[in-house]
């Protein structure tokens, strides 16, 4: 007898065919809940798992296998199941740290995309950034009145590392999306959520910018809703790539001194690598618009008295020639054109408040091998400015990434701020051992 069709590729009898389809929804480690399942008997399910585990350090099945390697993760780095988020910007930065992050840029597209699906079905909207911290929570009030109990709103921390396993910070740690249901959080109260999260790269780089995530109820665990945020991620990548800046104009000049002994210059299209004094004339240069008299620079360039004008109206000549004449002008000596330096877009951002974005253009210490007084102090000041934000903020990641530099790896100060949030056998060891050099005569 001949098998009835009831819709393209699908029997009637076609049993074995929907039992395959079933075991691969059950298999696939980044769907939360295979279509049929109820959810209340599977958080049942998954709270015994996560007693078990919080006990005894062993997953049972029917844990997801992503899910188990997050609470792993977790438990490595020391959170409890009993923790909470803590908040680690402050209302009086969260604009400045907004204005400065890419995804900013995408934020009205986001909205677009999500909004009404969060407020009309009281769900949120997250967006945090690569280090887990949620910059935007928008959505359904009650929800969102809801959520702040657990300290799911802007300035908090939501990175895996601190709060263990949740689908914001697990997409960041894992760079993929992730579904997160129920019981599969690993702490004990976000465990009534349900959560879907995707990483936004940015499209140039490939790097992990933050995350876009929607929260709410078991009606997220749906697997439409991991392909929503994951369309919507990739949405707001090729957005990103759309609104990419153009290449600065020919008669621009990009400087570029942070970690590098000599500066390289792009102007007019060229890339010149400087000489190290030349190097520190742009640097000085690009930092006095309206020009320095000759006898500025010498006290700013030379450590020795006895160095004369005529010695710095020479490098001044040679610089003329490597720019060319219309670029630099005399009495006093200044640069026609405007200039832009990644010292400049740190500082920028230090002085907005943007610690992570300040941290993350910082490519090392200013010229380091100049001696010049006036390049020496700005080079001091930016790191010592730069070190005190890190370890006022006292973000794990954020003082690893400095302490792990060439610059930071003899940094006590910085050090002993890691130790404090983030004890572990190496970051204690690496800091007795500094402390040990410092006390020996």
């Amino acid at each position: 007898m001949a098998e009835t069709v009831v819709g393209a590729g699908t029997r009637r009898n076609d049993v074995p065919s929907r039992i395959a389809l079933r075991e691969a929804a059950l298999t696939d480690p980044w769907v939360a809940l295979e279509s049929g399942a109820d959810p209340a008997e599977r958080t049942r399910v998954l709270r015994r798992a996560h007693e078990t585990f919080t006990e005894a350090g062993t997953v049972a099945r029917p844990v997801r296998s992503v899910v188990a390697a997050s609470w792993r993760r977790s438990a490595r780095a020391g959170v409890g199941p009993d923790g909470t988020a803590s908040v680690e910007i402050a209302d009086g930065d969260l604009d400045a740290v907004r204005a400065e992050h890419p995804l900013a840029r995408v934020m009205p597209l986001f909205r677009e995309l999500m909004g009404t699906f969060a407020a009309d079905g009281s769900h949120l909207l997250a967006v945090c950034d690569a280090h887990g911290r949620l910059l935007w929570v928008e959505g359904h009030a009650a929800t969102r009145r809801r959520a702040g109990r657990m300290n799911f709103v802007p300035g908090a921390r939501w990175a895996e590392s601190a709060v263990g396993t949740n689908a914001p910070g697990t997409a960041v740690a894992v760079d993929r999306p992730v579904q997160v249901f129920a019981a599969e959080h690993f702490i004990r109260r976000v465990q009534p959520w349900t959560c879907a999260a995707a990483p936004v790269h940015d499209p140039r780089t490939g790097r992990v910018l933050g995350a876009v995530d929607v929260t709410g109820g078991d009606g997220l665990a749906h697997p439409h809703s991991l392909g929503f945020v994951q369309a919507v991620a990739r949405a707001a990548e090729a957005h990103l790539a759309l609104l990419a800046p153009e290449p600065p104009a020919f008669d621009a000049l990009r400087l570029t001194v942070l970690g590098r002994d000599e500066a390289l210059l792009v102007a007019d299209g060229r890339s010149i690598r400087l000489s190290r004094r030349h190097s520190e004339l742009l640097v000085l240069l690009s930092r006095r618009p309206e020009g320095l008299t000759g006898d500025e620079l010498l006290c700013a360039l030379y450590e020795d008295e006895s160095v004369t004008p005529v010695t710095l109206r020479a490098e001044l000549a040679r610089l003329r020639g490597v720019l060319g004449p219309a670029l630099l002008a005399s009495r006093p000596y200044r640069l026609t054109v405007p200039v832009e330096s990644d010292l400049a877009v740190v500082e920028r951002r230090l002085a907005a408040g943007a610690v992570t974005a300040a941290a993350t253009a910082y490519a090392g210490p200013l010229l380091p091998v100049s001696r010049a007084p006036a390049v020496a102090r700005i080079r001091d000041r930016l790191a010592d400015e730069l070190r005190a934000a890190l370890t006022a903020r006292r973000d794990p990641d954020l003082l690893a990434d400095w302490a792990h530099t060439p610059w930071g790896e003899d940094d006590v100060e910085v050090w002993r701020a890691l130790a404090a949030v983030r004890p572990t056998a190496t970051v204690r060891s690496r800091l007795a051992a500094l402390e040990s050099e410092l006390a020996a005569p």
